[in-house]
């Protein structure tokens, strides 16, 4: 991945650490490139809520009940 990156802090649980370092050390992947993975699946995810280019042929986003 060779794109500009920011630098940017995020707080996660012991638990969590814990495991990213185990997994570090069996794999030799950085824990920032497991962390950005986890960002992307969940802006995958979720990218029906982002501000985006519709289509002519798209339909409109259901209102959500309240």
């Amino acid at each position: 991945m060779s794109r500009n990156k920011i630098s940017t802090t995020v707080y996660i649980t012991q638990e969590q650490s814990e495991s990213l370092r185990l997994l570090h050390e069996r794999t030799k992947v950085p824990v920032a490139v497991y962390i950005r993975e986890g960002i992307d699946l969940v802006l995958k995810r979720y990218e029906h809520a982002l501000p985006g280019q519709m289509s002519l042929t798209d339909t409109p986003p259901k209102a959500a009940k309240k």
